[in-house]
């Protein structure tokens, strides 16, 4: 073991430490007083003001605070140096002993560099937030009514934890003319009471008293605590039985069973225990045969029937019974008891039904007697008095005929559809009492009558149905409903006949007529038939059989089954449009216009233009919507001459249509402005003085001869065989009609339209023409190209006459061309003017047309030749 040496010098600095940490502790004691119960964070006292510290250097000082031997309620801020409440104190619990009236907690505060340590005493002062308590909520004695007033008996006492003026003061009883108290105080200087009897029990008439003692401490305001004081008065045999009555007059009915209570006797002795327990006994005045018809129970005094009660043997019996306590000095009391056998009602009344007829006809007139009903009981007085009834929620009543007598008749008028049968149940009640009764029930059924017509779920029905669709295909199921019963409800199905455009519905549509099962007979095409609209009747098998019919609607939805036509520019199956231009076109001219045409519905019709193939996309522009082509920029030497535009036309239907048009584009040279601009000066109308006179009159010998061929041609050409009956008036309409194949913004009606373009295309050297559309019976405008007579550059070198012969021909060209054009606009504005209702008046109708063709052909060529003749010979003679 080693022994640990100290060099003296060590032992001398250490010496020095201890004696100046001794120095440093504080001896003094800082005293505060606060009441308990302060809330969390509350301030007590500033300790760097009362201990003279700095504030500024608690925290570098290392400042804490200790508390001695308790829990720490308190601490101090080392911010402010306030000391506060971290937990509410309860003066109570930090010191439960009464013994000293005070309370501390001790504090110390150690602060270091250098290190000082204070002693800190904190009183907690009590205030009364403790009401008095009773060791127990109720206090129970007991106490003989036989007691002598003025005897007293202790209470326990009630504990305030509260100290001084704050513990308990008095004691208060609740008001009692039995009872008070008196205050007494102990040893101690607690206070306690004592109960005092002032005036004597009488447990009969009071068996328990509840009285209420309020401890009140001095505190301010004043607590206080309650206790409940139960005095239970203990009993004496000083009371005799007694009975409810003292005499019973009892009715009981004949027949009635053995064993069957006739009273329960009840004697009442106020006393308890075994000064209140009674016995019952028959007294010697009863008879014999009273005591063996009826039973009486010693212990619960019930009289039962022990033999055979007959209203006609006895109909009175009397009896006296006594009852008897059990006290030590027993007590008695007695009554008289009559019982009066009455009649019993103990036959049921009963029911006899006489007639009854069932089915019946649902229609039966009112107040028809359905049944006869006789009721009867054998009983006397109310007992044989009887009462027939119905249930209340039926179309019946009854109906008194004779004494005991009812007839049943209807009351309201029948429906089958409603309730088929019913069961009807007669009740028959005597006025005896209790009463008794009977029943019977019969059923009544009834027979059906025709009385509901068929009924459908709707009163109208829009039945889609997609064209194309295949025939004897099921496009709707139409059932009725019929409430009544067998051939009454049997149903069967027409299409009410209707004719449109010379066709029957039954043509077109046919119904099972069993289920109404709506089948379509032929396929549909949304371009021909858009909607039908008809009746369809059910009509029942009943006598007479009703109907009902409802209005169906079919509506025909459209299928893009039918791609573009390109009506412009025209072209043989296959072939190339050829189209020349000048080189010279301005930027954004007119190059030529594709049209398109859609037979479907608006919205599969909606045609789209695009180029498929284009060899220069900054030379040319398409309009997607018109089909117009124009030039981008002008021509350069950079261009080619021949250009080929490929263009497709596509709808807007799923899967989306098409159709292309291939149009080769030839560009000539400046020549051709040259030459469009002398077609353009206008004739010297003078030139035509100098002409011989013979020349006049063959020139108008020729024509005369040729408008006689004419008329001739016409008049054949429009023979027509007799109509065979009277033609309906017609009118003419410029609106197309409901199954036009025009679409969209190419309407073949809109002749100013079509009149630009004749104009447009009719400069550019072609000849407008009319074609009819696919699948109608319309006509549209297209144009073709047509020999020009013109040359490349190279024979721009032409001689002078020869350009003026050539300016010539081609205004005489141009302006038959013109006049070609304006006949046939006129003529498409005709033929759309009729309505299809004149198509029935016409019906060689194209034989009118081709005649009507050919006469304006052969008007416009004669002219176009007679003027060309002029022109030559004007020129010739100049």
């Amino acid at each position: 073991m080693q022994t640990v040496t100290m060099d003296p010098i060590k032992r001398y600095v250490l010496l020095g430490i201890l004696l100046s940490l001794i120095r440093n502790i504080s001896t003094s004691v800082t005293h505060y007083s606060i009441p308990e119960e302060m809330k969390e964070g509350s301030v007590v006292a500033n300790l760097a003001a009362d201990l003279s510290l700095d504030v500024n250097t608690l925290n570098q000082r290392k400042m804490r605070l200790d508390i001695i031997a308790n829990k720490k309620y308190l601490d101090v801020n080392k911010e402010t140096g306030e000391l506060y409440i971290i937990e509410k104190i309860d003066r109570e619990y930090l010191c439960p002993s009464k013994s000293s009236a005070s309370c501390y907690i001790k504090l110390e505060v150690t602060l270091e560099n250098p290190i000082r340590i204070f002693n800190i005493e904190v009183e907690i002062l009590d205030m009364n937030d403790n009401a008095p308590q009773f060791r127990r909520d109720a206090i129970h004695l007991d106490i003989s009514e036989a007691t002598p007033k003025g005897e007293r008996f202790s209470l326990s006492n009630a504990v305030d934890p509260d100290v001084g003026s704050n513990s308990v003061k008095t004691y208060h009883l609740s008001e009692s003319e039995h009872f008070n108290i008196e205050i007494q105080t102990g040893r101690d200087g607690s206070k306690f009471a004592e109960l005092i009897l002032k005036k004597t029990l009488d447990r009969e008439q009071q068996a328990v008293h509840n009285l209420i003692l309020t401890a009140v401490d001095g505190g301010t305001p004043a607590r206080s605590g309650t206790a409940s004081v139960i005095v239970q008065v203990l009993d004496t045999n000083d009371n005799a039985p007694l009975f409810d009555k003292k005499l019973y007059n009892i009715r009981i009915f004949e027949n009635s069973p053995i064993g069957s209570l006739v009273i329960n006797l009840n004697a009442t002795d106020l006393d308890e225990g075994s000064n209140s327990d009674v016995t019952y006994s028959y007294s010697l005045y009863t008879s014999e045969k009273t005591q063996e018809t009826f039973n009486l129970n010693p212990s619960t005094g019930e009289i039962t029937v022990k033999g055979t009660l007959n209203y006609e043997d006895f109909k009175i019996y009397d009896m006296e019974v006594i009852a008897t306590d059990h006290g030590a000095s027993s007590l008695s009391g007695q009554c008289t008891i009559k019982i009066l056998v009455e009649d019993m009602n103990d036959n049921h009344p009963e029911i006899s039904v006489k007639s009854f007829q069932s089915p019946v006809s649902e229609n039966i007139e009112l107040d028809t007697v359905i049944a006869v009903v006789s009721v009867s009981d054998k009983d006397s007085g109310d007992n044989g008095v009887v009462d027939l009834h119905i249930p209340h929620n039926m179309p019946f009543r009854l109906r008194e005929s004779s004494d005991n007598y009812y007839e049943l008749v209807v009351s309201e008028p029948l429906d089958r559809e409603k309730v088929p049968e019913y069961e009807i149940t007669f009740t028959v009640t005597d006025r005896g009492s209790p009463p008794l009764s009977d029943n019977d029930t019969m059923t009544l059924e009834l027979l059906d009558v025709n009385d509901n017509v068929p009924q459908f779920p709707q009163s109208f029905y829009a039945i889609r149905v997609m064209e194309n669709n295949a025939p004897g295909a099921l496009i709707s199921s139409l059932t009725a409903f019929d409430p009544d019963l067998h051939e009454n409800q049997y149903l069967v199905y027409f299409i009410i006949e209707k004719e449109i455009a010379n066709t029957s519905m039954s043509m077109l549509f046919s119904i099972n007529p069993e289920n109404g099962n709506l089948y379509a007979l032929k396929t549909f095409d949304y371009e021909i038939e858009k909607d039908f609209l008809f009746h369809i009747e059910a009509r029942d098998s009943g006598s007479p059989p009703l109907s009902s019919n409802v209005t169906v609607h079919i509506i025909i939805v459209d299928q893009n089954d039918n791609a573009p036509v390109i009506v412009s520019p025209w072209r043989a199956h296959g072939s190339v449009v050829e189209e020349k231009i000048p080189r010279s076109t301005d930027k954004g001219s007119l190059v030529a216009k594709v049209i398109a045409l859609d037979t479907d519905s608006v919205h599969n019709s909606r045609i789209t233009y695009q180029f498929l193939q284009v060899p220069d996309a900054t030379l040319f522009s398409l309009d997607q919507y018109n089909g117009e082509i124009r030039t981008m920029r002008m021509f350069s030497y950079r261009d080619q001459r021949h250009h080929r535009l490929v263009v497709v036309a596509k709808d807007n239907g799923e899967p989306a249509l098409s159709a292309t048009v291939t149009i080769k584009l030839s560009t000539v040279e400046t020549a051709v402005k040259a030459y469009s601009d002398m077609t353009e000066v206008p004739l010297e109308y003078d030139i035509f003085s100098d002409l011989n006179l013979y020349l006049v009159i063959g020139l108008g010998s020729v024509s005369f001869l040729l408008l006689i061929t004419i008329l001739v041609t016409i008049v054949l050409k429009c023979q027509k065989p007799k109509a065979s009956k009277a033609a309906p008036p017609c009118r003419n309409s410029v609106a197309s009609e409901r199954n036009s194949t025009i679409a969209d913004s190419t309407l073949v009606s809109n002749d100013a339209y079509w009149y630009s373009l004749f104009l447009a295309e009719t400069r550019k050297g072609k000849l407008v023409v009319r074609q009819p559309v696919p699948k109608g019976s319309r006509y549209i405008v297209s144009s073709i190209p047509r020999g020009t007579g013109l040359t490349d550059t190279s024979d721009s070198a032409a001689s002078t006459l020869q350009v003026k012969t050539q300016s010539i021909v081609a205004s005489s060209s141009l302006h038959l061309t013109s006049q070609i054009g304006i006949m046939e606009v006129r003529f498409i504005k005709l033929s759309y003017g009729f309505s299809e209702d004149c198509l029935h008046v016409l019906p060689n109708f194209e034989h009118f047309t081709l005649g009507f063709e050919y006469f304006i052909t052969i008007i416009v060529l004669s002219r176009s030749i007679v003027m060309n003749v002029v022109h030559l010979l004007t020129y010739f003679f100049w």
